[in-house]
């Protein structure tokens, strides 16, 4: 287990960490997702490849073997839901960063619009008010099984319960855009400049 004042690394860093193509791709995953930092991302990024790793090394073994291994793999994928529940072990090998990325508590606050933004929902979640099943979760990357998802609301005691809550009434309120008033050129003669 090791010292519990050692804290152990819980992500691998990419290959090419400066690659202009690997740096843009991180940060679009950062706001798109409303991640704290790219070690957030590097440590789903290594547990999508234990998962993939696994499932390289199941493929290669014999039937007998396989067969065991491969339904624990599977179970334990469809139960955090990021497979469906016809997948076989070749959709291990497809899936992708934002498969795992979709099933944060976080962005699922966000997509069930408890909240106007994925960042506003970070917040809620580490100021305690979001509970799954009456149960209140502090961690924005709690990844939710399809059963958790359900139950997903925010806590009994929050001040966001009420449905006359400020934030709650500005989230149901429709924005109208905002017109712009268009400005004349002012090479042509327009009005209104210095000139």
């Amino acid at each position: 287990m090791g010292d519990p004042k050692r804290q152990r690394r819980k992500f691998d860093t990419p290959r090419f960490p400066w690659r202009k193509d690997i740096l843009d791709e991180e940060l679009k995953l950062l706001g798109t997702y409303g991640l704290r930092n790219k070690h957030e991302l590097w440590r789903h990024e290594t547990q999508l490849s234990k998962f993939r790793g696994i499932a390289r090394s199941l493929i290669g073994r014999p039937a007998e073997e396989r067969m065991k291994m491969e339904n624990e793999l599977l179970t334990r994928l469809k139960k955090i839901g990021i497979l469906q529940e016809t997948a076989v072990l070749d959709d291990v090998l497809d899936l992708s960063i934002e498969d795992l990325l979709e099933r944060r508590l976080q962005t699922l606050v966000f997509r069930k619009t408890l909240t106007k933004t994925v960042h506003q929902a970070r917040q809620l979640i580490t100021h305690r008010h979001i509970a799954l099943d009456g149960k209140r979760v502090t961690v924005p990357g709690y990844l939710v099984s399809r059963e958790e998802e359900k139950t997903l609301n925010y806590a009994a005691d929050s001040q966001f319960i009420d449905v006359a809550h400020p934030t709650r009434v500005a989230m149901t309120v429709v924005v109208k855009p905002r017109q712009i008033p268009q400005q004349r050129d002012r090479r042509r003669g327009g009005r209104g400049g210095r000139f």
